[in-house]
């Protein structure tokens, strides 16, 4: 009986006909080596895809904000539709204070989308490991991994923030554990509690159980059974007592689709879906064919995030093809059929060069889609510079992307208001920072609809989906009795070029007939001529007013310094500029925003 309990415990899971695995000093340094060369691939690459921002994820900037809040032990609450995922917000956190991601990066999100990068390396050993104790030779496996590592799909979707990147991971973690040769107990405890954090990470990772029960009930029924209690004790906590704390729920379905993921790597759908249904015939890959079949299934479930199912697709395809077609490969022709054998062989030739010929078509275009950049910033940055420079300590509203990155660069989080502050009233707030189009936040918080209305766009920065807008709040609404001010300012520019003691570089020129500049600046270049000849070389702009159809406030002056600082610095009231600075190239002369109506009343008609 001992003998029959001993042999249960211990039975070698169904691997791929092969030459075995091989333990010889040699085979294992070869290993090494190409697991480090791999590992190098598989992050060098995600370094420099890391910035590219397309395709682009909505609930990305409110899982980089929970991370954010988590490691700095603070608060915050999402605009809502970006899932829950406190374990897996925990993880990111925790990854990010204990590496100081975001005392070392640009912006929040490079900070967090470091802990995917690290992720995708972690991810790639362990499809290494899954695939030698499935049999899989060491090209084979190798070529599996580097699937993963060189495919345009997979660069774009690892280098997003999504708790399916950890998820997967957890998950195959448990199933190294458990098709490791002579398992014992602790290795199957410790795969249900990789099973149970994958799960607690995201929901999506149930469907790995068919294939982690498979295995356990192919290898040892009792230890599955051990498995199924431990698992199901820790489900029943997470979703019963402690659900309210770590219950996790799906983010809402949106852009990017499959179809707009495949785009990226057409070979990669069409081999997943071959992979998919061939492992069915081999008994190794079987298991690994249903969970993967499941998690395809989910596609065509309305309401389920497609970029979160890929993901957790995203090695398992790779490892089935790299099966199949070592299986395939592999299986040996009788004797008395050679000439069938050969024309096989010329066959199987044929279809790999054709998948070879398919996937460098495919990557073709799918690299250039992806826009690789060195700017870490991006329009966020950009705004949060124009904030600091002209609303340092005010109170903002800003979107899920705007509180992360302001809260990183220092602003107080306790000045940040997020949208779902706005579930009754806005809180009091003197500027609006919002990315792309915010009209779904405008329906989903009336309150925010109320607050947006009659704002004053001030900046603009980045153009389309990443386009951020800075907006004043509170401003008194326009007198319909007043003469409009662009044609004021534009008449008097023109009064300006045809001074005599004005000389104006051509862009400066055409800056004041098009009516582009501050009426202050209009104003006192007109005083300041009257008393010594004025030499203007250019009305330089501020970063994202021009955009936002703001009057150039700044200008530069060159010839007589002295007398230009003099005058600008005497000034007072209305004309008193915020800067007056002295440059190589002249004098800069800086006003804050929002001249006064009515300067250039002579100036409203022709």
């Amino acid at each position: 009986m001992a003998q029959h309990s001993r042999e249960t415990r211990d039975r070698s899971p169904a691997i791929l006909p092969g030459p075995g695995l091989r333990t010889s000093a040699a085979h294992r340094l070869l290993s090494l080596d190409i697991v480090l060369a791999l590992l190098a691939l598989t992050g060098g690459l995600r370094v420099l895809y890391l910035a590219a921002p397309d395709p682009a994820l909505p609930s990305e900037a409110a899982t980089v904000a929970h991370a954010y809040a988590l490691g700095h032990l603070t608060s915050f609450a999402d605009a809502g539709g970006a899932g829950v995922s406190r374990f897996g917000w925990l993880q990111l956190g925790a990854w990010t204070m204990v590496s100081d991601a975001f005392g070392r990066s640009a912006t929040a999100l490079a900070a967090v989308r470091e802990t995917m990068l690290v992720a995708a390396v972690v991810t790639a050993v362990l499809l290494w490991f899954l695939a030698r104790r499935l049999g899989l030779t060491h090209w084979a496996a190798a070529a599996a991994v580097l699937f993963v590592a060189v495919s345009p799909l997979a660069l774009g979707l690892q280098r997003l923030v999504l708790v399916e990147h950890l998820a997967v991971a957890w998950a195959l973690g448990a199933l190294v554990l458990i098709t490791r040769p002579g398992a014992r107990i602790r290795h199957d405890v410790v795969a249900a509690v990789c099973l149970l954090a994958a799960v607690l990470t995201s929901p999506l990772a149930l469907l790995f159980l068919p294939a982690a029960g498979w295995l356990l009930v192919r290898r040892a029924p009792v230890r599955a059974a051990l498995v199924t209690v431990l698992l199901n004790l820790g489900l029943g906590i997470a979703y019963g007592p402690a659900g309210g704390v770590l219950q996790p729920h799906l983010a809402a379905a949106g852009r990017p689709t499959a179809a707009d993921w495949a785009a990226l790597d057409p070979a990669w759908a069409v081999l997943s879906a071959v992979a998919l249904v061939a492992a069915l015939a081999f008994a190794a890959l079987r298991p690994f064919a249903v969970s993967g079949l499941l998690l395809a299934a989910t596609l065509l479930v309305p309401g389920v995030q497609h970029t979160a199912v890929l993901a957790l697709l995203l090695p398992v395809t790779p490892l089935l093809l790299a099966g199949v077609a070592q299986a395939v490969t592999r299986r040996r022709t009788p004797a008395h059929l050679s000439d069938t054998g050969r024309a096989r062989r010329t066959r199987l030739t044929l279809a790999a060069v054709a998948a070879v010929a398919a996937v460098a078509v495919g990557w073709s275009s799918g690299y250039p889609a992806l826009q690789p950049s060195t700017d870490r910033s991006g329009p966020l940055a950009e705004a949060q510079k124009w904030l600091r420079d002209n609303a340092s300590g005010s109170w903002l509203l800003v979107d899920d992307a705007a509180w992360a990155e302001l809260a990183n660069a220092g602003w107080p989080t306790g000045m940040l208001a997020p949208p779902a502050a706005c579930a009754v009233a806005c809180p009091p707030a003197e500027w609006a920072v919002f990315s792309g189009d915010v009209t779904g936040l405008r329906e989903r918080y009336p309150a925010l609809d109320t607050a947006l209305t009659g704002a004053g766009t001030t900046a603009v920065f980045g153009s389309r989906d990443r386009r951020v807008t800075v907006r004043r709040l509170g401003l008194p609404p326009p007198d319909p009795s007043a003469p409009p001010e662009a044609p004021a300012r534009a008449h008097a520019g023109a009064a300006l070029t045809a001074s005599a003691r004005i000389s104006l570089a051509p862009d400066a020129a055409a800056v004041l007939r098009e009516g582009r500049a501050d009426p202050r600046l209009i104003a006192t270049i007109a005083a300041l001529s009257a008393l010594q000849p004025v030499t203007v070389a250019a009305f330089p702009e501020v970063s994202g007013e021009d955009p936002a159809g703001q009057p150039r406030r700044r200008v530069l002056l060159t010839g007589g310094e002295d007398g230009v600082t003099a005058f600008y610095t005497g000034q007072r009231d209305l004309f008193r500029p915020a800067t007056v600075t002295r440059t190589g190239a002249g004098v800069l002369v800086t006003y804050p925003l929002f001249a006064p109506p009515g300067l250039l009343v002579p100036f409203s008609a022709p």
